[in-house]
């Protein structure tokens, strides 16, 4: 897009603070004022019959057509979003992320091809390769991708059109080599696509590590108040077409309304992030010292599993983490959530309030042994065979010490029955 703006210079050499408070803010979308307006249309007008013919030939955000296709509040996002991810050509909006990862995979997948699919992803898109796409005649099998050797292999065995990662893994935390599992698909003329929620591109940048595609739950960071369901993709030009065409074709459009909130959260997100990734590291630290606790997952924190990819691949983290409980009682982590009275039992993650939910990744893995199931070395309980009870934490806006107080009053409680 053209146009003198205060997202139009700079680019990735500027801060993230920089780059997310200037992207989006093309003139063109705000007029004189700082924020895009809400464009509340379904219908969009033509000055003449002329002007409806000449719009059938353009298909661009910017372009007024029907309001499938957006409008300024709608395009002012996603010109931000495509901003503050590195290599990025354009990125598609969708009403949720569940939504946009299927986009995603249905714009490189058709009927007869095969998907490899980190076996540590989230579980609504486990459950779209073993429905949805198993429906549609395309074939999945899930890998460890800790195991690169094994993944070389599967990959020249299988063929695959398209390999989908998420770093870190679900539930786990696990970090992969993004860059080196990306090459050999790459090698192997395989489409990779990530779910990069986690970090978002402020903290990871995908597409330079290899990915073709890079998918966010715009309900976590970017939203950051727990009010909306969004989702998106961002690619390069190739798969920025492709992602917009399947889009249109499936109807997909975001609400402008959501739209706005998602652009207002998105000028705080640098400063959330912040914020969240130093309360959980604090928070972290305190659960790996403490005798209830059999390990912490959480990459920033040194020492534990991935930290060292973490450090050379990221720029950031963010508030999620999970730890493994030393007690072989299975309903230990539901006592936990119960007797915490900060945290909100919930699924989602990344909004200003912290949650706690928990987590039994024996049931989501096929190809990977998760932590829970690894021989305990604290307590004697931890001893026992069976997984470990796990607990997922989304570190919000509170105060730290107000966290660790109260999270040491659950554990304290946890013989309580």
């Amino acid at each position: 897009m053209s146009g003198k703006g205060p997202g139009k210079s700079g680019g990735k050499t500027r801060g993230a603070e920089t780059r997310v408070t200037q992207a989006g803010r093309d003139p063109r979308w705000t007029g004189p004022v700082v924020n895009p307006p809400v464009w509340r249309a379904s219908t969009h007008l033509y000055e003449s019959e002329a002007a409806r013919k000449a719009a059938l030939k353009g298909n661009e955000d910017g372009a007024f057509f029907y309001g499938r296709r957006g409008a300024p509040t709608q395009w002012a996002l996603a010109e931000a979003l495509t901003a503050i991810e590195p290599g990025a050509h354009g990125t598609v909006l969708y009403p949720s992320g569940v939504a946009a990862i299927a986009g995603a995979l249905l714009s490189v997948l058709k009927p007869g091809d095969r998907l490899l699919m980190s076996d540590n992803a989230y579980d609504p898109t486990r459950a779209m390769a073993q429905g949805l796409l198993a429906r549609l005649g395309m074939a999945h099998t899930f890998f460890d991708p800790l195991d690169i050797p094994a993944f070389e292999a599967l990959v020249e065995r299988e063929n695959p059109r398209a390999v989908w990662l998420e770093s870190p893994g679900s539930l786990t935390m696990e970090v992969c080599d993004v860059s080196a599992l990306a090459a050999i698909a790459r090698d192997a003329g395989a489409v990779t696509l990530i779910d990069n929620t986690w970090a978002s591109g402020l903290g990871f940048a995908a597409l330079e590590h290899g990915c073709e595609i890079s998918v966010q739950s715009l309900s976590k960071h970017v939203g950051g108040h727990s009010d909306l369901m969004m989702g998106c993709a961002s690619a390069g030009e190739r798969w920025y077409r492709a992602l917009r065409r399947t889009s249109q074709q499936l109807g997909q459009v975001v609400s402008p309304d959501d739209a706005a909130l998602a652009a207002r959260g998105l000028r705080t997100m640098p400063l959330r992030l912040g914020r969240s990734t130093t309360s959980a590291l604090e928070i972290a630290n305190w659960l790996d010292a403490h005798p209830r606790i059999e390990q912490v997952l959480c990459p920033m924190l040194p020492g534990s599993p991935g930290h060292d990819l973490w450090k050379r691949d990221f720029t950031g983290g963010c508030g999620l983490f999970s730890f493994v409980l030393a007690s072989g009682d299975p309903e230990a982590s539901g006592r936990l959530a119960d007797a915490l009275e900060l945290f909100g039992i919930g699924y989602s993650w990344g909004g200003f309030e912290s949650l706690v939910l928990p987590i039994f990744p024996d049931h989501h893995r096929s190809a990977m042994t998760p932590p829970t199931r690894a021989t305990g070395s604290k307590g004697e309980a931890a001893g026992e065979a069976g997984a470990r009870p796990a607990v997922r934490l989304s570190i919000g806006l509170e105060t730290p010490a107000d966290l660790i107080a109260d999270l040491d009053q659950a554990l304290a409680r946890l013989d309580e029955k």
